[in-house]
C-alpha cells in the first residue's frame, strides 16, 4: 500500500504544482456565486429590458425569483463545469505516456493496476471538491436570500448528478488506457456522454440511460418521484465498475 500512497501523494503535489488545482477550486467557486447572482439580477436586467422589449409588443410584468430560480441556474451551469474539468485532466494518463515518467515509475516496482488506482481516486476527490464546493456556496447563499425548501428532493438531485460526473470521470479513464493522446480521449468521452444521450431520447431506453442522471428539473419540481432515477444510477453504477474492471487488464498489457 506504500507506493499505491506515495504516488498518490504525488499526484496530488503535481495538480497542486502545476496551478490545475487552483483552476478548479476558483471554477467551481465562481459558478457557486453565478448561480444565486443571476438570479438575483433577472428582475434588474428584465427591468432594464422592459422598454426594448415593449416597442416589440411584449409586456414584461413583475419577475419572481426564489431558491428554485437558483438551482435550476446551478443544474444548467454544472455541465459546463464537467466540461472544463474533463478538458483540464484529460491528459492524466497521456501526458505520463508522453513523458515516460511512469514507465520510470513502474521500474521502481509500482504496480500498473495502482496508478489506475491512484488516478482514479485523485480525479473522483478533485470532482467532488470542486462540485461539493460549488453546492454549498449556492446552497449557502439561497439560504440567505430565499429558502432552499422550495427545491423538492434537492439533495437526491445534486447526489444523481454526481454520479453522472463520477461516470464520465470512469470514461476518461477506460479511454486513457486505450489512447496515446488527451484530444482523443476529450473526444471519445464526449462523444459517448452525446451517444447517451441521444439513446435517452427513446422511450424504452430513456429509464436507463446514465444521460436521465443530467435532467432533474422535474425532481426538483416534485413532479416526478426519486423511484424513477433507480434504474439510471444502477446503469452508471454498473458502467463505472465496467470501465475500472477493462482499463486495469487495459493498462498491465500496453507496451509504454
Amino acid at each position: 500500500m506504500k507506493p499505491l500512497f506515495s504516488f498518490l501523494k504525488k499526484e496530488y503535489l503535481e495538480t497542486a504544482r502545476t496551478g490545475k488545482l487552483m483552476i478548479l477550486v476558483l471554477l467551481f467557486v465562481l459558478f457557486g456565486i453565478m448561480n444565486p447572482a443571476m438570479a438575483k439580477l433577472t428582475p434588474w436586467m428584465m427591468e432594464m429590458l422592459s422598454d426594448t422589449m415593449a416597442e416589440n409588443g411584449l409586456l414584461v410584468t413583475n419577475v419572481r425569483v426564489d431558491a428554485m430560480t437558483s438551482w435550476t441556474q446551478f443544474f444548467k451551469n454544472i455541465p459546463l463545469a464537467l466540461i472544463a474539468f474533463v478538458l483540464i485532466f484529460s491528459d492524466i494518463f497521456t501526458k505520463e505516456y508522453g513523458s515516460g515518467t511512469l514507465l520510470l515509475l513502474l521500474t521502481k516496482g509500482l504496480a500498473r493496476y495502482k496508478t489506475v488506482l491512484a488516478k482514479t481516486v485523485l480525479l473522483l476527490s478533485l470532482w467532488t471538491l470542486g462540485y461539493g464546493l460549488c453546492f454549498a456556496i449556492t446552497y449557502g447563499y439561497n439560504a440567505c436570500f430565499w429558502d432552499n425548501r422550495t427545491a423538492n428532493n434537492l439533495f437526491f438531485s445534486a447526489a444523481v448528478w454526481w454520479l453522472f460526473g463520477v461516470w464520465v470521470i470512469c470514461l476518461m479513464i477506460l479511454f486513457s488506457s486505450l489512447l496515446w493522446n488527451h484530444t482523443g480521449v476529450t473526444l471519445c468521452t464526449g462523444v459517448s456522454v452525446l451517444l447517451t444521450y441521444f439513446m435517452s431520447v427513446i422511450p424504452k431506453v430513456k429509464v436507463y440511460s446514465p444521460a436521465v442522471l443530467m435532467d432533474t428539473n422535474m425532481l426538483l419540481l416534485g413532479a416526478v418521484e426519486t423511484d424513477a432515477y433507480i434504474k439510471a444510477i444502477a446503469v452508471a453504477a454498473a458502467l463505472c465498475i465496467a470501465c475500472m474492471a477493462v482499463s486495469i487488464p487495459v493498462i498491465n498489457k500496453k507496451q509504454l
